[in-house]
């Protein structure tokens, strides 16, 4: 069966000469399996790629960009297909799938991991876990390891050990033009910069090589939920505890709406609280002189802040974050003043759906830290980081939904100096991701785009612009 594309069709002889030289498998329109091969995490994305290539190893990734190339497709890579703003799929392009590639080996010697980009948090921790070993992962365990780090990495080490990026220490790239290269310090050391917050501009990266720290197996984590009417002095006592923090300690407050969950009063459900959650990364005994103002903060309504396994608080929230939904992120780097906390509760008491929320990312420790020059991720000064999330069960009035969490971001953000986390972002818009960096960075940026991306083959990300694409 041939297949239209936008450049063009592929004919039956193309596709099997594809095939022919995988190790992985080729997915085509028609197919049995297609509907579920190019279904994504995020249910507000309904794309039709023309080919979906299911890459078994790196030749199988080269193969794929080489094809992609030939014929003029549009490159999507798709890793835990978790992209909110849908990079991880297109309409009648190629997808270049790396969720075979589950590869892993631990140093526990040198607390070293090399792992390739087809894995999860989940996949990732099941196997450092098993040293007493982790590094900053995603605070659901299905995200995929690949686009989060290279988008920064938000997660519960995040004061202890900073981004999951500030631990990446070498990562094995497909580029643009077929060749492998290996990105470190020593070896590509600019694309090991861009990397390291840049996003997916740069090449498909197929293995990931990261710092490992002791961690667990038990840590102190949880979360407290109180009632709505005292989420100012939550949300106030909160901002005034952040400020000196062990760096052992990482919070989130969560404006939300309680789910059915058992461990919640039957009477509070589908009503809006407040939660506070958090996660205490040294020795559990230790933690609860850290955590125990947090359960001052009000009235709680439920308390499950305990000692438990590090590989259960970091999918903790697996259930309330399932597969298909509609989803739109938006976020902004802002300071907590009290003006900003009045927009953050009038939003709230606006939110669309029972699934929509407003989080607030404690920032800090080892995160603020790192030199602003070390990593093209460069919002190192914010103590918070606000996460506006528009979900709904479906698709009816999402746009409703969308318009709801820009206008919350657009006010919240003046509170801040109007930078994004670029994987909390679910539009394509060049001027949010001018905004996201600073001049000098983002010129930096397009400059290691020119060396390895010059035709922008790689451009369903938050797009780094080539000097002069082709």
């Amino acid at each position: 069966m041939s297949i239209d594309t936008a450049r063009g069709i592929l004919g039956d002889a193309t596709l099997a000469e594809l095939e022919a030289g995988l190790r992985g498998s080729v997915v085509r329109p028609g197919d049995a399996e297609y509907d579920q091969a190019r279904a994504v995490w995020n249910g507000a994305h309904d794309k039709h790629p023309a080919v979906i290539v299911r890459c078994a190893g790196t030749a199988d990734v080269i193969r794929a960009v080489e094809f992609a190339r030939s014929q003029d497709l549009l490159v999507a890579v798709r890793g835990g297909a978790h992209s909110i703003a849908g990079f991880s799929t297109c309409d009648d392009g190629i997808v270049i799938d790396l969720s075979p590639m589950k590869g892993a080996v631990v140093d526990p010697a040198r607390r070293r991991v090399v792992a390739q980009a087809g894995m999860t948090w989940g996949d990732l921790d099941h196997e450092t876990q098993a040293f007493g070993l982790a590094v900053t992962g995603g605070l659901v365990s299905t995200t995929g390891i690949a686009g989060f780090t290279l988008g920064g990495g938000v997660g519960w080490l995040l004061r202890r050990h900073g981004l999951a990026s500030d631990n990446l220490t070498a990562a094995e790239v497909v580029t643009a033009d077929g060749r492998v290269v290996r990105a470190g310090p020593d070896e590509h050391p600019e694309l090991f910069w861009a990397l390291r917050g840049g996003g997916g501009n740069f090449g498909v990266v197929t293995s990931l090589e990261y710092q490992l720290h002791p961690v667990g197996p038990q840590v102190l984590a949880g979360l407290i939920v109180y009632p709505l009417e005292e989420a100012r002095q939550v949300v106030t006592g909160w901002r005034a505890l952040i400020g000196d923090a062990p760096d052992d300690l990482t919070t989130l407050v969560n404006l939300t709406t309680a789910p059915p969950l058992p461990f919640l009063p039957e009477e509070v459900h589908g009503t809006r609280v407040v939660a506070v959650l958090g996660m205490y990364a040294g020795d559990p005994a230790a933690g609860e002189a850290a955590v125990g103002p947090l359960r001052t903060l009000g009235t709680p309504i439920a308390d499950v802040m305990g000692p438990m396994p590090y590989t259960a608080m970091q999918s903790l929230l697996d259930p309330l974050w399932a597969a298909g939904a509609p989803t739109y992120f938006t976020s902004a780097f802002i300071e907590p003043s009290d003006a900003a906390i009045d927009a953050l509760l009038r939003r709230h008491l606006t939110t669309p759906t029972p699934f929509s929320e407003l989080h607030l990312h404690q920032l800090g420790g080892a995160f603020a830290r790192v030199p602003a020059e070390a990593t093209a991720f460069s919002q190192r000064e914010a103590s918070v980081l606000c996460n506006v999330i528009a979900r709904s069960p479906d698709r009816v009035g999402f746009d409703t939904h969308v318009a709801w969490a820009r206008g919350a971001r657009e006010e919240i953000a003046r509170h801040g100096h109007g930078a994004m986390y670029v994987n909390f972002t679910g539009d394509a818009a060049e001027d949010k991701v001018r905004a996201s960096y600073p001049d000098a960075v983002y010129e930096r940026l397009v400059s290691v785009k020119d060396t390895y991306d010059p035709t922008n083959l790689f451009r369903l990300n938050q797009n780094i612009r080539p000097s002069a694409p082709v």
